[in-house]
């Protein structure tokens, strides 16, 4: 069963003093390059075409994820996103790009750094049309990172993305789950969608020693307003 990250921080020190944490691999970064081409590549104009079968919620949900019913925003031009304020954490952490490397798996932020965040450079941009992404480590080796406490973003938090336009992208929380690293939802969480959204990502779950990484990942859904 998923942890339930309200309850159970995955930045807890070890029984030696230390972060268990080596900057944990998310389950984006293990997604087989054809699973990000279908659901996040794209011009962002319309739904995805990945198919439904996959899009169902799993049982362990750690947050209600009824829909939220207030309207969406229109949509923001394409921009580079700089940095994300999320208040309710104290998150004023920068951006940096994000790609997929020579393993055909998306490469994660630096772990040298604890407080930056990536967002997937070739989906949508934090604001666009789509479904962007951004992702960052709960821990380092040493000590608690930029996403830390994102177990306690609720339905209806708000944060928001300074971006290269001058502009700002304000979102709202719909929703929070946590999966099994190994029953990972791609599609649902990856697919390209007809409003802006996000997803913030990151470990949750327990810290298997024995393959240097979380059991599970937490995955904030939220949508431009």
């Amino acid at each position: 069963m998923a942890a339930d990250p309200s309850s159970t921080p995955s930045a807890q020190p070890a029984a030696n003093g230390q972060y268990s944490g080596q900057g944990g691999r998310l389950t984006l970064w293990g997604v087989a390059i054809v699973i990000i081409a279908a659901s996040v590549f794209g011009d962002h104009q319309g739904p995805g075409t990945v198919p439904a079968t996959s899009a169902s919620a799993p049982a362990t949900a750690s947050i209600s994820p009824d829909a939220d019913t207030r309207r969406a925003a229109r949509p923001l031009p394409r921009a580079t996103p700089i940095r994300l304020l999320i208040p309710k954490i104290s998150v004023d952490a920068p951006f940096t790009p994000l790609a997929i490397g020579a393993s055909g798996q998306l490469e994660p932020p630096s772990a040298t750094d604890t407080n930056l965040v990536g967002w997937y450079a070739k989906g949508a941009s934090p604001g666009e049309r789509g479904t962007s992404i951004i992702a960052g480590h709960v821990d380092t080796a040493t000590a608690p990172a930029v996403f830390a406490g994102l177990y306690e973003l609720r339905r209806g938090d708000r944060f928001s993305v300074d971006r290269s336009d001058g502009r700002k992208a304000d979102f709202v929380v719909d929703h929070a789950e946590t999966f099994p690293k190994d029953d990972f939802p791609d599609e649902r969480v990856y697919a390209d969608t007809a409003r802006s959204e996000v997803r913030l990502i990151t470990c949750a779950g327990d810290y298997d020693h024995s393959v240097k990484d979380y059991t599970e990942n937490l995955v904030v859904f939220g949508h431009l307003v």
